[in-house]
């Protein structure tokens, strides 16, 4: 979206502008190109999120089918991509063609940054919604995103089974919350198949300690073993980050650490908010990503990775809704003292240190191994992949 903003730099008052509408806006934010800043679309996120709106953050050096395939599999409402490139006029009009080629051409796909004003007609000829130019207001681009929300229809008419199970998911999740506007009522489909997973995979621990990092070099390595074993099970990633209780809205993420540029539809991945621990509908979606059937009977969701929210020492219920869980840490966070405390330790079938490079790596590993008893302990360094092979042949045993 707009890069250079008027408002960039003064408080956007944080206030629920979403009341009115069927149910909270789902924007994906994305920057296409070779363009590496993303300050202004940060300052969008933010605005957005303020606003009551749940952002779906997928970083930088996007391609189209990366966006799209991400819009679909987050059952976005509109696809906000910023450009500060030439390449607008190329790039845009792919954007539009890939939602078609995922089974969403419905998926409006606006525009903004460096848009030359002799381009725009160019553009929206070719199927993009809207344009947002330098110097765009902040107000004007929340009230775009709200403008397009509809009611969520029940079936996604020609879309594919990836599609309507990411519808299906929005609607199991909007059920029963008040924080949400529309309930699930008959809006899923009766005819849902519904099958557990074989494995799932609980991914727990405090902020910053590298969870999704960790999930994304997990994925990466699943897929990259599909590929060379020439077999083609999928697995999935539900994601979820947290609800603000002023405004609704939520900045979702854990995505932008994921190459799916490289990945495609190798990895099927979910981002939700909630609020605190209220996994109230985890259970129902995991069965809904377990009993999805492609076509020729290959390729099902067999495995899937729950990431939660940054968690705290009391924050456990993560543990009834999986089949085993990893809780990831990091050097320099507490004494011996802290890991004898009841809790978030007591509930993992497996340790990780990750940041194993950093200092205190070895008193946190001996202090973990001293509570783990036979449960494992891993050392991983996410940002470069080390340890993530062994871990995952554990986490496949």
């Amino acid at each position: 979206m707009a890069q250079a903003l008027g408002a960039a730099t003064s408080e956007f008052e944080k206030k629920d502008r979403c009341e009115a509408l069927p149910h909270r806006p789902r924007v994906l934010l994305g920057k296409m190109g070779l363009d590496g800043h993303d300050r202004g679309v940060k300052v969008i996120a933010r605005a957005l999120r303020d606003s009551g709106i749940h952002v779906i953050y997928s970083g930088l050096w996007q391609t189209p089918m990366s966006l799209a395939i991400s819009a679909r599999d987050e059952d976005c409402d509109v696809i906000a991509a910023s450009m500060m490139s030439n390449s607008h006029l190329k790039l845009g009009p792919m954007l539009v063609e890939s939602l078609k080629k995922v089974g969403r051409p419905d998926l409006p796909v606006y525009m903004g940054g460096i848009l030359p004003q002799e381009d725009t007609k160019t553009l929206l000829a070719a199927g993009v919604a809207a344009l947002f130019p330098t110097g765009t207001g902040l107000q004007d681009i929340v009230d775009a995103v709200c403008k397009a929300v509809k009611v969520r229809a029940a079936k996604i008419e020609g879309g594919g089974v990836v599609a309507q199970l990411a519808r299906d998911l929005s609607l199991v999740h909007a059920a029963d919350r008040p924080e949400t506007k529309g309930a699930k009522g008959d809006a899923l489909r009766a005819n849902a198949k519904r099958k557990r997973p074989a494995r799932i995979i609980g991914v727990t621990g405090s902020p910053g300690a590298g969870k999704s990092t960790l999930v994304a070099q997990l994925v990466g390595e699943f897929s990259r073993r599909q590929a060379a074993a020439g077999t083609n099970e999928r697995c999935a990633v539900v994601a979820f980050d947290p609800m603000s209780p002023i405004t609704g809205g939520a900045l979702l993420g854990d995505r932008l650490r994921v190459d799916f540029n490289n990945l495609g539809d190798g990895v099927f991945y979910r981002s939700f908010a909630i609020r605190g621990e209220d996994y109230a509908s985890l259970d129902e979606i995991l069965e809904l990503i377990g009993g999805v059937e492609f076509e020729g009977g290959g390729g099902a969701f067999g495995t899937v990775f729950v990431e939660t929210v940054g968690a705290g020492q009391n924050e456990t219920m993560i543990r009834d809704h999986v089949d085993s869980t990893m809780v990831v840490l990091t050097p320099g966070m507490g004494d011996a003292v802290q890991m004898d405390k009841a809790g978030i330790l007591e509930i993992a079938d497996l340790f990780v240190c990750n940041k194993a490079d950093h200092p205190g790596e070895n008193e946190l590993v001996r202090d973990l191994r001293e509570i783990a008893g036979r449960r494992p302990v891993f050392e991983t360094v996410a940002t470069r992949g080390q340890g993530v092979p062994e871990l995952l042949d554990q986490l496949e045993g």
